[in-house]
C-alpha cells in the first residue's frame, strides 16, 4: 500500500511536470491545448496543481507584487474567468501566509466576490495554464515597505468618515457646480488632517517616514488619468511615478497623505467621466460628433485645472511655521522615491490637440469659485 501511494504521488507530479513543460514555458496554442489535455485526464492531479498555483502567487509577492496588483493586471490581460481563479488562489495562499500590514489586508478584503462557474476540465485546465503563463512571467517591481500600523486613532477616524461621505456625495450630484465645491471642501479638511499629521510627527520621539502604494491607473484614456493621480498626489505633499505598461502608478508620501490620494483621486476620476458624459450630450446636441481626441483632451485640461485648485485650497492650510516641518517631509519624500526610481524619463501627453475638449475640461474643473479658508490657527 505504501508503495502504490508513493507511485500515484509521482504519476500525479509527472503528469503537472509534462503539462506545465508543454504549456508554460512555450506560448503556442498547441503546448497550451497538450498541457490542458494532460490536467484534464488526471484529477488525482487537481491538488497539485492548485499547490503549484498557490507558490506562483506566494512568487509574486517575492517579486514585490500586491494583491491588488495581480487581479488588476490578470483583468488587463486575460478575462473573468482567469481574475476568479486569480482571486482563489490568493485566497487560499492568504491563509497560509504572515500578517503583511494593512493596506494588504485591505486589498484581500476587496478581493472580486464571485462564484465559481462550472465548466469541463479541459476548458478549466486550459484557463488554470493560461493564468500560470502569466503568473510565472510577472517582472520584480519596486519593493513597498510593509507597514504594520493600526488603525487609525478616533480623531484621524472621523476625519476619514467626512472626506469620504462629501466625496460620495460630490460623486453622487447632478450638478458639476455642487461636486467641485464639495471636492473643494474635501480637499480642506485632507489638507487640515495632513497638517495636524505632519505636526505630531515632528513631536514624536521616532521620526516618521514615507511609504508607497500602488494606484491603479486604467484605459482607456491612461495618460489624463495619470495626470490627474500626479496632480492630486502633488498637492498633498507625495509624487507618483506611472508605470504605462503595467496600468499603476506608485506613489509615495507620508501614510495620511496616501490614504487621501487614494480617496481624492477616485472620487475625482468618477466626477470627471460624468463630467466628460454632459459635455460629449452638448457636443452631439450641437451637431458635433464624439472623438478620442476630444474625450483626451477634455479630460488632461480637467486634471491640470483641477490640480491647480487643489494646491490653492491646501496653501490656505499651510502657516509660515509649518514651512520648515513641510520641507522636511518634501526632502524625505523625494528621497524615497530617487531611492526607489533611480531612473525615471517624462511623458508627453499624446492626442492633446482638441480646443473644444480642452475649453469643456477646463471649465468643468473651474465652474465652481474655491473661495480662501481661514487658516489653522
Amino acid at each position: 500500500m505504501g508503495r502504490g501511494t508513493i507511485d500515484d504521488v509521482t504519476s500525479t507530479a509527472s503528469t503537472v511536470e509534462r503539462a506545465f513543460r508543454a504549456a508554460l514555458y512555450d506560448d503556442t496554442d498547441t503546448g497550451l491545448d497538450t498541457g490542458a489535455s494532460l490536467l484534464a485526464t488526471d484529477r488525482a492531479a487537481d491538488a497539485e496543481v492548485t499547490r503549484r498555483g498557490e507558490e506562483f502567487v506566494t512568487a509574486a509577492w517575492q517579486r514585490g507584487w500586491q494583491p491588488a496588483d495581480v487581479i488588476r493586471l490578470v483583468r488587463r490581460e486575460l478575462a473573468e474567468k482567469h481574475v476568479r481563479l486569480a482571486v482563489a488562489l490568493i485566497r487560499a495562499q492568504a491563509g497560509r501566509d504572515r500578517p503583511r500590514g494593512r493596506r494588504w489586508a485591505a486589498q484581500l478584503e476587496s478581493l472580486p466576490q464571485e462564484p465559481a462557474r462550472e465548466v469541463d476540465r479541459f476548458s478549466h485546465a486550459t484557463t488554470v495554464l493560461e493564468l500560470y503563463r502569466l503568473l510565472l512571467r510577472l517582472p520584480a517591481l519596486e519593493p513597498l515597505e510593509e507597514e504594520m500600523r493600526g488603525t487609525p486613532g478616533p480623531a484621524a477616524s472621523r476625519m476619514l468618515t467626512r472626506i469620504r461621505a462629501l466625496l460620495a456625495k460630490a460623486e453622487a450630484t447632478g450638478y458639476p457646480e455642487e461636486a467641485e465645491a464639495l471636492s473643494a471642501k474635501a480637499q480642506e479638511l485632507i489638507a487640515r488632517h495632513s497638517v495636524d499629521e505632519a505636526l505630531l510627527a515632528a513631536q514624536a520621539p521616532v521620526p516618521d517616514a514615507p511609504r508607497a502604494c500602488r494606484i491603479g491607473v486604467e484605459s482607456p484614456y491612461e495618460q489624463p488619468k495619470a495626470v490627474l493621480l500626479d496632480a492630486v498626489a502633488t498637492a498633498n505633499h507625495c509624487r507618483a511615478v506611472w508605470n504605462e505598461p503595467l496600468g499603476f502608478s506608485t506613489v509615495v508620501g507620508f501614510e495620511a497623505d496616501l490614504e487621501a490620494v487614494e480617496l481624492l483621486y477616485v472620487s475625482l476620476l468618477v466626477q470627471a467621466m460624468h463630467a466628460l458624459t454632459k459635455a460629449e450630450a452638448v457636443q452631439r446636441a450641437g451637431g458635433r460628433r464624439r472623438t478620442k481626441t476630444f474625450r483626451q483632451s477634455f479630460l488632461a485640461a480637467y486634471a491640470h485645472r483641477v490640480g491647480d485648485r487643489l494646491a490653492a485650497v491646501t496653501e490656505t492650510q499651510v502657516t509660515r511655521d509649518l514651512l520648515p516641518v513641510l520641507a522636511t517631509r518634501a526632502m524625505a519624500v523625494t528621497d524615497r522615491v530617487e531611492r526607489m526610481f533611480p531612473e525615471t524619463s517624462t511623458t508627453r501627453l499624446r492626442g492633446v490637440s482638441d480646443a473644444a475638449g480642452w475649453t469643456e475640461g477646463t471649465a468643468a474643473a473651474d465652474r465652481a469659485r474655491v473661495e480662501g479658508r481661514p487658516r489653522l490657527p
